[in-house]
């Protein structure tokens, strides 16, 4: 149990935490939100020990290891796989050990422990943990320094997974994963077996990994039971029932004060106005959450063209003499919305270069409107911006004619309200530099935008942001992200750029995740051997009695299965009962979310219980129920 009791902390003279606390149980998987720069990687340092508290207390369980990816990413001639191996210490230390003793003794009890953590598995648990962040095998066995930093990142991911520690911090762990590498993820964090707590602002790993939400708001830390989906509806009827409560209170307070302005001096109303003074004294405030109001983007809309605007005829492209994607006919509508699926190093980046006019054709053609306009946001270009000069000189550089109230009006358009407009680049924040970045962009009402993950430092809401703006606008999208809940609310096309080749995807986006899930389950298993296996001796037929009681056993557990649902959608339409959240009725929402809690559990129980029993039916009849 991880348990947070009270806690104080201020970095830099700014408070981050005042007396939170908040009690996580062994084995939970919860996910930590709030607004960047609020505190949730300083939490991790004070888990980790490695900042003092002010005061309150963290408690671990004695002897739980707690782990995280490591900051500095490996980068020496070990090979992947064996850096990988090298995170379990106790395996690692074990195995010098058995090589040097003599004591018999000291001998067994190694190879005792060595059976007891499995460790002749081990190449094999991390040959798949590799696999599934996007390492084939024929890597695994290259040194870590042949990587760039991004995929060495992957690696120490990958390390820390595979050590399995009690407490599991991950902060932001798909910033440096593709969409396939990201899919994986969320499916192993499901299964892992201690408990997690991530960081993450990508909506669909909140909703399929984690059972909480842990959120940091105003300081204090609140455990919400659920997955984002149902914290969100419960966040947002909070807040609008806040926003209602304040209105009332600041028409109270506008009345009392016209009372007291108008009597506070007549000796026959002095005694009432007094009255009033303090009873506005003692009016508590209410203060309104301000993570519901999140700024827009604005995507200026182009002129429309005559389609195709863009077409490739056997387009071949690649670097330095050498193609990376060939046979290339693709055409580009004005009204597409294409979203390029595709592990790392396939080629979608490379494509997104050769549409936008960044990379030359090697082969091929490339027919494009004579007025195509197109504009383009890939990740590094947030680096590029000159750090020591305002976003309205960014802007003047590509607007020099241009009044400054106007290029104020477009940085406040693209969320960059008077005060960010003047600040320095490097004093903004990744989300701030990421929004000035698309600005500059899509500055010249492109006909055309392609964005190469565009969200790593953005969170939930100005995500949900991001998707109403690209909704809104006329021109085409090409995406390339990693944030499955974007691509599916955004793409009505899907390409996928694998073996030098793009085409057309047909499935949906779930269809390709559960493909994604096969490829990676099917990697995992050993090879059958070629070995002709003698048919079994044909089962006797089961009595009727028998098939009665398996079939009853069935239906059991769909009606409990039925009447647990039945009571997780009511607790949910309470839940999300503003008026749940008065004062007056807190103990009942905490109530509620733990009833909830035990009927989630419950229903993962029933689950169980019907597939255990469909699978004794199956046995016995050869076939489903």
């Amino acid at each position: 149990m991880l348990r947070i009791s009270n806690i104080t902390f201020t970095m830099e003279g700014r408070p981050l935490f005042e007396d939170a606390s908040v009690t996580i149980p062994s084995g939970h998987k919860v996910g930590f939100v709030g607004r960047n720069g609020t505190g949730k990687t300083t939490l991790f340092r004070l888990i980790r020990g490695e900042l003092p508290l002010e005061s309150g207390t963290i408690e671990v369980p004695r002897n739980a290891r707690i782990g995280g990816v490591a900051q500095e990413v490996p980068s020496s001639a070990d090979s992947l796989l064996d850096t990988v191996l090298a995170a379990d210490t106790e395996r690692a230390a074990l195995l010098a050990e058995s090589e040097s003793t003599t004591d018999p003794a000291r001998i067994a009890e190694i190879q005792i422990r060595l059976a007891d953590i499995e460790a002749h598995s081990a190449e094999a648990r991390a040959s798949s943990i590799l696999r599934g962040l996007g390492f084939p095998s024929e890597d695994q066995s290259r040194p870590c320094s042949d990587f760039s930093g991004g995929w060495r990142m992957r690696v120490a991911l990958a390390a820390v997974l595979f050590s399995e520690p009690d407490v599991l911090l991950l902060d932001e762990p798909t910033n440096y994963l593709d969409l396939e590498g990201t899919v994986w993820l969320e499916s192993y964090l499901g299964k892992y077996p201690h408990t997690v707590l991530v960081i993450s602002h990508d909506r669909e790993l909140l909703n399929r990994s984690v059972g909480a939400i842990l959120h940091l708001d105003q300081r204090k830390l609140t455990l919400y039971q659920g997955p984002y989906d149902t914290f969100d509806t419960v966040r947002r009827a909070r807040h609008a029932q806040l926003v209602a409560n304040k209105k009332q209170q600041d028409l109270q307070r506008a009345h009392m004060q016209s009372y007291i302005d108008r009597f506070r001096y007549k000796a026959s109303k002095a005694r009432q106005a007094q009255s009033r003074i303090k009873a506005l004294a003692k009016m508590p405030e209410i203060v309104i959450d301000q993570e519901c109001a999140v700024a827009n983007f604005a995507f200026p809309d182009p002129e429309e063209l005559a389609p195709p605007i863009l077409k490739l005829e056997e387009a071949t492209v690649g670097y330095d003499g050498k193609p990376v994607l060939r046979h290339l006919d693709l055409r580009i509508d004005q009204d597409d919305r294409i979203a390029l699926l595709g592990a790392n190093g396939q080629g979608k980046s490379t494509l997104s270069k050769l549409i936008a006019d960044r990379l030359p054709l090697m082969g091929g053609r490339k027919i494009a409107s004579s007025k195509l306009r197109i504009g383009y946001f890939a990740q590094h270009q947030v680096d590029e911006l000159v750090l020591d000069e305002t976003p309205i000189q960014h802007v003047r550089r590509l607007r020099p004619d241009e009044l400054p109230g106007k290029i104020r009006s477009r940085l406040a358009a693209g969320g960059l309200p008077a005060q960010v407009a003047e600040t320095q680049v490097s004093r903004l924040s990744g989300g701030q530099k990421a929004r000035l970045s698309l600005l500059l962009a899509t500055i010249d009402a492109p006909h055309l935008i392609i964005l190469d993950e565009p969200t790593n430092h953005l969170d939930i809401d100005s995500r949900e942001a991001l998707v109403r703006a690209l909704t809104a606008y006329s021109g085409a999208v090409i995406l390339v992200s990693h944030d499955p809940h974007l691509v599916s609310l955004v793409a009505d096309r899907l390409w996928l750029v694998k073996g030098g080749q793009v085409r057309p995807y047909e499935g949906d986006l779930d269809s390709y995740r559960d493909m994604l899930l096969a490829d990676s389950r099917s990697a995992g298993k050993a090879p059958k051997p070629d070995t002709v296996q003698p048919k079994p001796a044909r089962k006797p037929q089961p009595s009727r009695d028998v098939l009665r009681q398996l079939k009853s056993e069935v239906t059991r557990a769909e009606a409990r299965i039925a009447k647990l649902e039945e009571m997780r959608d009511e607790i949910d339409r309470r839940l999300a009962d503003p008026d749940i959240y008065d004062a007056a009725r807190v103990a009942d929402a905490t109530k509620l979310q733990v009833k909830r809690a035990e009927v989630l559990d419950a229903l993962d129980r029933a689950e169980a219980l019907w597939v255990e029993a469909e699978q004794k039916l199956e046995a016995e009849t050869g076939q489903t129920a």
